[in-house]
């Protein structure tokens, strides 16, 4: 779960293992601070998103760019037409994907991980309805974006 999300922030392989490994002590030394408020998987969710966003922006001034992608896996027993057109289907989702601004793809991604709304929320430190609106206006610009193709 937690390689999933740095991918989704990091498409560069050393970038991803350095923040998986930054995620990983974060979250060590948080659990301590742990209080039950929510559960032990949005509480997880939530350092690991905190940590990446800062990532992103350490990465942005640093380098002035902004390369994020989701990681999906494919099903080794596929044929192999189909693993080459799922992963044509996976570029083009991740090449609309990293168009999207930073909010909408910490949405996209929590969805993707599947989180509920209100986890979605809880992590992003949005409302309920605000990561709602968020994820469906996201939604409607991949489809727009992976249609014009």
């Amino acid at each position: 779960m937690l390689s999933r999300v740095a991918a989704s922030y990091e498409a560069n392989t050393e970038l991803r293992k350095e923040l998986l490994q930054e995620i990983y002590l974060a979250v060590w030394q948080a659990m301590a601070s742990f209080r039950g408020q929510s559960s032990e998987k949005t509480y997880v969710l939530r350092i690991a998103h905190n940590r990446s966003v800062s990532h992103v922006a350490t990465q942005m001034r640093h380098k002035g760019r902004e390369d994020v992608c989701i990681q999906s896996l494919a099903d080794d027993r596929t044929a192999p037409e189909d693993k080459l057109m799922r992963h044509n289907q996976q570029q083009a989702l991740l090449f609309a994907v990293r168009k999207l601004p930073l909010q909408s793809r910490q949405v996209v991604t929590l969805f993707m991980e599947g989180l509920s709304y209100q986890e979605i929320a809880e992590v992003c430190g949005i409302s309920t309805a605000n990561a709602g609106m968020i994820l469906n206006r996201a939604r409607q610009t991949l489809s727009k974006e992976l249609n014009h193709e």
